[in-house]
């Protein structure tokens, strides 16, 4: 009988988590730090536990007491050199963010092709898979708040927040948000040209995270959206863990 899993996508900003027994999700959850009691309820003794985590020291240390204390040892993930037929290209690849690393596999598990793998959160990455499964390289790039709140705190006047997309802006809220959404559109659209060209094929484009459904609209490749992404991965390589 296949285990019943918990699988844990800490992010910077917040928690993300599911439940998978014998292939099928049963549950799934978001709570930010100052919430993971909500996680309780998820969390069985017998269950295998999973974690992917880029949070800070401080909030990885609430999770593990609160996984402690429920009697849910984890299995805390790392990045590595190579992963059934995904490699790491990273110079050093134990410093890949493993929430990217878990999202590649993911998407090699999805599509055995080349892939522009992106992941629109605090930080915005565009990872490269290219067809053999080799990781490339990705961008990161500062997310839709940080770009927001980096022009209010460096520029005189300062951003005014809100805004709406315009093509053509004519006040300042909508020309900041306007600027963002084509600067991380640009980023991914850049990438995906320099991978169809390497790769001589149009790859494909997947995309998650909490800004995904903001960016879709605007984006002129044709893009997969792939919510649970990270958490995919996650079940992957927990399957490893598992034998």
């Amino acid at each position: 009988m296949s285990p019943r899993r918990i699988l844990l996508d800490a992010g910077n900003s917040s928690l993300k988590w599911a439940v998978v027994e014998g292939g099928t999700w049963l549950a799934r959850g978001r709570s930010d730090y100052a919430e993971l009691s909500v996680l309780e309820a998820d969390l069985d003794a017998r269950s295998e536990c999973f974690v992917a985590s880029v949070a800070s020291q401080v909030n990885e240390e609430k999770l593990g007491a609160l996984l402690d204390a429920a009697g849910c040892p984890a299995v805390w993930l790392k990045s590595e050199a190579a992963f059934d037929d995904v490699t790491n290209g990273y110079c050093d690849p134990a410093q890949l963010g493993v929430d990217r690393w878990m999202c590649l596999l993911a998407a090699r598990a999805r599509r055995r092709a080349a892939a522009l793998v992106v992941s629109a959160g605090t930080a915005m990455t565009v990872d490269a898979l290219s067809g053999d499964g080799s990781f490339l390289g990705g961008l990161i790039v500062p997310g839709m708040a940080l770009m927001q709140r980096a022009l209010q705190q460096g520029t005189a006047g300062g951003a005014a927040p809100g805004g709406a997309w315009q093509a053509f802006p004519r006040c300042t809220a909508d020309a900041a948000y306007s600027g963002i959404i084509a600067a991380l559109c640009g980023a991914i659209e850049a990438q995906y040209a320099r991978l169809a060209a390497r790769e001589g094929v149009s790859p494909a484009c997947l995309i998650t995270g909490g800004a995904a459904e903001t960016l879709l609209p605007h984006l002129t490749v044709e893009v997969e959206h792939v919510p649970r992404l990270v958490l995919e991965g996650i079940e992957r390589a927990a399957g490893v863990w598992s034998r």
